[in-house]
C-alpha cells in the first residue's frame, strides 16, 4: 500500500502525476491540505495543528487529528507516523521543498529513516524530486527532469558509480564536503546510480527545461 503523504509549499502542480491505486492513502499535513486540493483530491485524514492552514480553514468533512502547537514532532513527521502505522510500503510526499529550510532539511531527511525501515520514498514539489539509497543502487528512469543529482549524505560515500548519463562515474567517492557530481543528465532510458558504501540523495530537478 502506497501513503501519498500532502506537506505545505509551493509545488507545480501540473508537473505531478501520482499513480494512485485502490487502498492507497491520502494524508495531508496541515496546509499540505491545500495541495491537495490543487490536485483535485481529498485526503482520508488531515493532521496538524493548524497554524499554518488555519483553525477557521480545516473542513468539517474531513477524518482531522488536531496536534498540539508545542510539540517534538512537525505535522509532517507525525502524517509520516501515522502512514507507517497504517501498513504503507512506500510513501510519496508532496510538497515541502521550499519555504522554511528547516522544514525542508527535515522533510528531506525523513526519506533516510524510512530507507532504514525498508520503505521506498520520494519527495516532490514538481520541480524537483528526491530519493534516497544506501549502500546499494537505484534505476533512474528518463523523465521531463533535466538534470540528476547526488549527494553524499554520509561523511564520504566509496564505489559510486553512474551509468547511462552525461558525466558518469566508476568506483568514485563523493564527500559530504565536496560534493561534485551535481548537475548530471540522463542520456539513455535510464540511468543507474550505485554506491558501495554510504548513503545518496539522488535529486532530479530542472522539469520540462
Amino acid at each position: 500500500m502506497k501513503a501519498f503523504v500532502f506537506v505545505g509549499g509551493g509545488i507545480a502542480a501540473d508537473n505531478i502525476k501520482l499513480n494512485r491505486e485502490e487502498g492507497d492513502v491520502v494524508i495531508a499535513a496541515d496546509s499540505g491540505f491545500l495541495n491537495c486540493k490543487e490536485l483535485s483530491l481529498t485526503p482520508d485524514l488531515l493532521v496538524g495543528d493548524f497554524d499554518s492552514l488555519g483553525k477557521e480553514n480545516v473542513p468539517g468533512d474531513v477524518k482531522v487529528i488536531t496536534l498540539p502547537e508545542e510539540k517534538d514532532l512537525t505535522d509532517t513527521q507525525v502524517a509520516c507516523d501515522i502512514a507507517l502505522e497504517n501498513g504503507a510500503r512506500e510513501i510519496i510526499f508532496v510538497g515541502g521543498l521550499d519555504g522554511r529550510l528547516d522544514h525542508t532539511l527535515s522533510n528531506v531527511a525523513l526519506l533516510r529513516l524510512l530507507f532504514e525501515k525498508r520503505v521506498r520514498a520520494s519527495i516532490t514539489d514538481g520541480r524537483n524530486r528526491v530519493r534516497y539509497i544506501k549502500n546499494t543502487n537505484e534505476i533512474i528512469v528518463r523523465s521531463p527532469f533535466k538534470y540528476l543529482s547526488v549527494i553524499a549524505d554520509d561523511e564520504v560515500a566509496k564505489g559510486v558509480d553512474i551509468e547511462g548519463c552525461k558525466y558518469p562515474l566508476k568506483n568514485a567517492k563523493i564527500y559530504r564536503n565536496h560534493q561534485f557530481a551535481v548537475s548530471n543528465e540522463i542520456v539513455g532510458n535510464c540511468a543507474l546510480v550505485s554506491v558501495k558504501k554510504g548513503g545518496l540523495f539522488i535529486i532530479e530537478s530542472g522539469y520540462g527545461e
